[in-house]
């Protein structure tokens, strides 16, 4: 490794020059967002962090894909620090396409993260099953395959300098599992999507948590409280060998089934305010992500967009809540 541990004295003699400017940035979100001396990508306690979670499971559990019959196209996208060049950036992309003839279903997702000069991404396939065990309750299974890549630009801070002369680019491949209860009203689930086979080679930090096996278990439950009023609690929660338990805990409330307003609260003092506007076969929504510590609230915040777009085809008779 070791280029998190590269001295970084050299930035202090940068001259003031245009062309330079985009580096200095690179560099100083780089060092800011260093934590402890691992890669960036690495040093992620969850590979999955959005705050709308509850509808955009799918990379966490394929199996999740089976709870609505129709078809779906989701993109999922959040930034940090916006308006400053190498902020921390994560897209997420998942299609599915259901298999009635054979209760099961397939398709794709792709995760998408840079910070700074690193990026990583991750393409997967999948494949998920049902069977039914009661006239409303089913059990699902999936498996899922793909590669997951990872790119460190050190040569763009400063080709010249030798510590940062070296690029690192590593593949590997990636399997991963899931389970799944449910029906119209809840889901009760266990994943691991990402099953490590074996490090990214010279790019890798031993004990570098993107590279650890991550576990979630998820659930929700859709209730009706009126007509026109529909609640839905729902939890995420993540564990990571040597790390703290890590759980996400969201309400939201449906007006009418067109809008959404709901709250998340994370365990590392994170909270979120979530809204959404919901169609036949669309639904759109947005979450502003703030601190919650007194640190947070009392001064510096890094504050945290995120939006989604969501489009479902055949069966949409019915508006996907759950």
């Amino acid at each position: 490794m070791k280029p998190s541990a590269k001295p970084v004295t050299w930035y202090l003699n940068i001259k003031p020059q245009k062309d330079k400017v985009k580096k200095v940035f690179q560099l100083i979100i780089f060092i800011s967002l260093l934590p402890c001396g691992g890669r960036l990508l690495a040093q992620q306690q969850q590979i999955f962090s959005y705050s709308q979670y509850a509808d955009n499971l799918i990379p966490v559990n394929p199996a999740y894909s089976l709870v609505d019959k129709a078809g779906s196209i989701n993109l999922m996208g959040k930034k940090q620090f916006v308006g400053i060049d190498g902020a921390p950036t994560s897209l997420m992309f998942s299609g599915s396409l259901p298999i009635e003839s054979i209760g099961s279903s397939a398709g794709i997702f792709v995760l998408n993260d840079q910070v700074a000069i690193e990026k990583q991404l991750e393409v997967n396939a999948f494949f998920a099953k049902s069977i039914q065990l009661s006239a409303n309750d089913y059990l699902a299974v999936s498996l899922n395959a793909g590669i997951r890549n990872y790119n460190a630009n050190y040569s763009s801070l400063d080709a010249y300098d030798p510590q940062f002369r070296d690029d690192l680019r590593e593949t590997s491949p990636n399997l991963g599992f899931g389970i799944m209860f449910y029906s119209s009203k809840y889901y009760l689930g266990f994943s691991l999507p990402e099953l490590t086979i074996r490090s990214l080679g010279t790019a890798s930090v031993q004990q570098a948590n993107y590279l650890k096996n991550h576990y979630y278990f998820t659930g929700a439950y859709l209730a009706t409280l009126s007509d026109d009023v529909k609640f839905k609690p729902s939890t995420l929660v993540s564990y990571v060998k040597g790390s703290d338990i890590l759980a996400d805990i969201t309400g939201t409330f449906y007006l009418k089934e067109q809008i959404g307003l709901g709250a998340n609260y994370r365990t590392n003092k994170r909270g979120s305010g979530i809204i959404s506007i919901i169609g036949d076969n669309y639904k759109i929504g947005y979450a502003y992500q703030f601190g919650t510590s007194s640190n947070n609230l009392g001064g510096f915040n890094a504050v945290v967009h995120e939006v989604s777009l969501g489009y479902r085809f055949g069966k949409t008779s019915e508006r996907k809540l759950l």
